[in-house]
């Protein structure tokens, strides 16, 4: 028997990361040495004493059973005590966190939480292409913020029509961000919340990276920010931080209605992770953060050996603020897709074209960090290699 997906599952966008990567898959399967800055995966492992709570943990049989529906406890707490030691943001574990299958399932829910068909979603372009998943489920409506290269890559409200702020439920931020690599100033915070509160705007905040600030900078909190609970959520994730990628786990928190919402969500999807995943991750939370301090100092050189390489090269290139390098396209490529093709097939590097993030990441390439210091330097050279008109690639991003 054959039947048609239901509507909400045929306009669900495609990945095209996972194309790609299973083109370089066939590529290595023939030999060919493929760098692959494509995707955002931590090629590092998880940290020792991580993996031991792990293992100490799943001996436990308490572990083998159900867990509370909306979280384990001491996980919650372990959240908590994160954000006031990073961030000095106060939380109350049982009712201002939940806790997430990743924070990629968070960010596609919070839409079927509060969007209703028709509903007006405000997103950011060029933005993670998953954000659009839960408004397409939702069977709601996206209105694009611009983030250009001379705003800092922020978003402007000031802006936006009449009709568009009396519309709006919700609204998505990411910085430091993927895939621009720009991270916010409290300022721009600030503005948020009263935008934000002025129009009844929900924010969702995703603050993948925020673990990973580099020189010696934090990357604000959009939580610190006076009246940020009383508007919006925070995510986090442990897969950047803590190379826990395969662990599938991170957390939301701020507004209780929110956060209650989404565990009302999640009761249904998931019921709740493995105890023994929660409880190490509450070590990883809790632990000295020796591990993460490292991981950052690692990307920091990964991020100084790419920008070196390629500017060597005459092209131009931000300094990067996580781990993507946001790449303007050299003069007299055709196009994002057209360079990351050409840079895959001539270069045998894969990365991933701006276009995939949105109408305004055309005329860029996203570079993943994600690799050895010797890779990513092997890599600059492959694509500087190539034969472009590249006197003055800064034309590029006018």
């Amino acid at each position: 028997m054959k039947t048609e997906f239901a509507r909400r599952l045929q306009d669900l966008p495609r990945s095209s990361f996972a194309t790609t990567a299973a083109r370089v898959n066939e590529l290595l399967r023939t030999g060919t040495d493929v760098i692959n800055l494509c995707q955002g995966n931590p090629d590092l492992p998880t940290p020792p004493h991580i993996v031991e709570a792990l293992r100490r943990e799943v001996l436990d049989p308490a572990t083998h059973r159900y867990p509370a529906f909306s979280g384990l406890a001491e996980l919650k707490r372990a959240v908590t005590q994160w954000y006031a030691s990073h961030h000095d943001v106060h939380l109350d574990p049982e009712t201002e966190v939940a806790i997430l299958f990743g924070a990629k399932a968070g960010l596609v829910e919070i839409s079927q939480c509060f969007l209703n068909p028709g509903d007006l979603c405000l997103m950011p372009d060029p933005a993670f292409p998953d954000y659009w998943a839960g408004v397409v489920l939702a069977r709601a409506h996206m209105h694009s913020l611009p983030l250009h290269r001379d705003n800092s890559y922020l978003p402007e409200y000031a802006g936006l029509a009449p009709a568009i702020r009396k519309r709006a439920k919700l609204m998505f931020l990411n910085y430091p961000n993927n895939p621009t690599s720009a991270t916010a100033p409290p300022s721009f915070y600030q503005d948020t919340v009263r935008f934000a509160d002025e129009h009844g705007v929900i924010v969702a905040s995703d603050f993948a990276y925020g673990a990973l600030g580099f020189d010696g900078h934090s990357p604000a909190s959009f939580l610190q920010t006076d009246g940020a609970k009383d508007v919006g959520v925070e995510f986090i994730s442990l897969s950047k931080m803590f190379n826990m990628a395969g662990w599938r786990i991170g957390a939301a928190v701020g507004n209780s209605h929110i956060i209650a919402a989404i565990n009302l969500i999640q009761e249904h999807y998931y019921v709740s992770l493995p105890p023994f995943i929660q409880r190490a991750a509450a070590v990883a939370l809790t632990a000295p953060q020796d591990s993460v301090q490292q991981l950052t100092k690692t990307y920091e050189r990964r991020r100084d050996v790419f920008t070196a390489g390629v500017r060597e090269a005459g092209w131009h290139l931000d300094t990067p603020g996580s781990i993507f390098a946001w790449l303007p396209i050299p003069a007299g490529s055709q196009g994002s897709a057209a360079f990351s093709e050409e840079l895959l097939e001539r270069a045998n590097v894969a990365v991933a074209p701006g276009q995939w993030f949105g109408k305004h990441g055309e005329g860029y390439a996203r570079v993943s960090l994600l690799a050895p210091e010797e890779r990513i330097r092997e890599a600059a050279l492959r694509m500087t290699k190539l034969q472009y008109g590249i006197a003055d690639t800064e034309e590029t991003l006018s």
